[in-house]
């Protein structure tokens, strides 16, 4: 098949690795002609593409296609993305995230072969632009953009089942035209995290004792970094050998930074900044405990990241983290904002290396196939098989 993925930036995140990994096992393992279209990948966050991950994937760069609404270099991307996509004469268009994904599914429904047919149009939900952070007039004009959107796909592939939940209730589109198919990963590195954990601990001076709370995510608002730090001046007073391992950066850096030295736990936080992917593993292997505090995520990557190195989870109770982290067995699930019960959750673990140890195997048992991203891409290309042939009939 020929195959066209559309997405707004390949930043350093959990949508632009599925989508790379997709594109790739597209290409490897079914011998499928890919090609990956995307804006500049401007931020803080990195560029994915950077680090020559993308090895021989074509790809077309479309400057004017940006996260930020903007009227004419949205016109000027999406006479770009219809120039590319008439020259590529796509079967499948797979768009993903919200510019990419409403100016690529507007353009791709429009086209057609010399017989009629339009190419099969897929879109993914990593997670949804309307969010209760929003005013009511911003979160309804997005999840209208959405709804008209939906109207011009064939299906959409959820990360998880409640962006499903979550898509349907907003009427965007009926739950006929949603499958979940959990984003894929390179699982090996992760269950093979262990080995460079010595190292690792070494690096940031931790010593035998002390138990490691990992946090994987940038420093921006709404990923809960204030309320960890609530929550981790209450677990520090019970168990002063607990230390926490933040990765990730971003415009929080200093306020997070200012706020630590204020109640005095500068020796219990460690910033390891921001990090390629492929150090991600073990990093995940130094730590004890992986802590998810984001208040919006459709399914954080670092938890079954996690899961799969055998480490217990907690996580706040949003979107999809309850369909990896199950309460009493595989880590904790707490209300968002509740630092009290977060701070029990990670003091009960920091305390008792025996129920770390329990929780964290179950999930490596439970989610390790699941998660392995030539089991997405499999999925993911019976969809386009499927629709394609709805489409033919």
């Amino acid at each position: 098949m020929r195959i066209a993925h559309i997405i707004t930036r390949m930043i350093i995140g959990g949508a632009q690795e599925n989508t790379l990994l997709n594109c790739l096992d597209l290409m490897h393992d079914h011998g499928d002609e890919v090609l990956l279209i995307t804006g500049p990948s401007v931020g803080p966050e990195g560029n994915l593409l950077d680090q020559g991950r993308a090895g021989e994937l074509p790809i077309e760069q479309v400057p004017s296609l940006r996260r930020a609404i903007h009227p004419y270099h949205d016109w000027q991307a999406t006479r770009s993305i219809r120039s590319i996509l008439r020259t590529f004469r796509p079967d499948v268009v797979h768009t993903h995230s919200a510019k990419g994904g409403l100016l690529g599914r507007h353009v791709a429904w429009g086209l057609r072969d010399n017989e009629g047919q339009r190419p099969a149009v897929i879109h993914t939900v990593h997670g949804a632009p309307f969010h209760p952070f929003q005013s009511a007039p911003a979160r309804e004009f997005f999840r209208r953009c959405e709804r008209w959107a939906a109207q011009r796909c064939h299906h959409m592939v959820s990360v998880a089942d409640a962006m499903t939940d979550l898509m349907v209730d907003a009427d965007v589109a009926p739950r006929e035209k949603f499958t979940t198919i959990y984003s894929g990963m390179d699982v090996d590195p992760f269950l093979h995290s262990d080995d460079h954990r010595q190292a690792i601990r070494d690096r940031f001076g931790f010593r035998n004792e002390h138990v490691v709370i990992g946090k994987i995510a940038r420093l921006f608002h709404l990923k809960g970094h204030d309320d960890l730090i609530t929550a981790a001046a209450i677990v520090a007073s019970e168990y002063p050998q607990v230390r926490f391992l933040l990765v990730g950066d971003g415009l929080l850096r200093q306020p997070l930074t200012d706020r630590i030295a204020s109640l005095g736990l500068q020796d219990h936080f460690v910033f390891a900044g921001l990090v390629p992917p492929s150090e991600v593993p073990p990093l995940i292997g130094a730590m004890d405990v992986l802590v998810h505090t984001s208040l919006r995520e459709g399914l954080a990557r670092a938890l079954p990241q996690a899961l799969l190195a055998g480490k217990p989870a907690v996580s706040y109770d949003v979107d999809g983290a309850r369909e990896v982290v199950i309460n009493d067995q595989t880590g904790y699930l707490i209300e968002p904002g509740d630092t009290q019960g977060l701070a029990k959750s990670l003091s009960k673990l920091t305390g008792n290396q025996k129920l770390r140890a329990e929780l964290g195997g179950a999930g490596q048992r439970r989610f390790t196939e699941q998660f392995r991203h030539e089991t997405m891409t499999r999925l993911i290309r019976e969809l386009y098989l499927r629709t394609l042939g709805s489409l033919s009939r």
